[in-house]
């Protein structure tokens, strides 16, 4: 693993691309007080890196008519077929998170349906069905009162490691 220490043009240049990933290096460079160039390929490094793993376009899922969001925990009936079962629900394209977790469960999944009786046939026909799923408890989301990325500015540790 190699050390990538982060420093404060860095840090604002990271603290500019969460808040906006589509912003010009030209204007960040302004902001950082250093040239294009050194924008470039600093970020071209921050990838190399493994600290920026890319950039996507944010779509809301009530966009598409996806209204429900749920939590569900799973608990296996075996903890080390984990692997096997996760490969199942990648094949879940409502399936937009899941968590290895601690505690009673072991895996703990974000879900977008587009209504309740979507969330339920998600639940009875999809997840409950894939072996060694033992039981879900589902977490029906309200209402998502902000979402964000990773707080960048003022971090207190300097370093990053990478597994390259």
């Amino acid at each position: 693993m190699t050390n990538y220490n982060i420093d404060n043009i860095d840090r604002k240049i990271l603290s500019f691309l969460v808040n906006n990933a589509r912003m010009p290096f030209l204007e960040i460079a302004r902001e950082c007080g250093v040239s294009g160039a050194a924008i470039h390929q600093r970020v071209k490094k921050l990838e190399a890196a493994g600290v920026i793993t890319g950039s996507r376009l944010l779509v809301k899922p009530e966009a598409l008519g996806l209204n429900v969001c749920a939590f569900i925990n799973v608990t296996l009936s075996e903890d080390n077929k984990y692997p096997e079962v996760i490969s199942a629900i990648k094949h879940i394209p409502e399936v937009v998170e899941c968590h290895f977790v601690t505690g009673r469960c072991a895996l703990l999944l974000k879900v977008y349906c587009f209504d309740n009786n979507h969330l339920m046939n998600i639940i009875l026909n999809t997840i409950q069905r894939i072996p060694y799923v033992q039981t879900t408890d589902t977490i029906l989301s309200l209402e998502e009162s902000f979402e964000r990325q990773v707080w960048v500015k003022d971090m207190k540790n300097p370093g990053f490691v990478s597994s390259l």
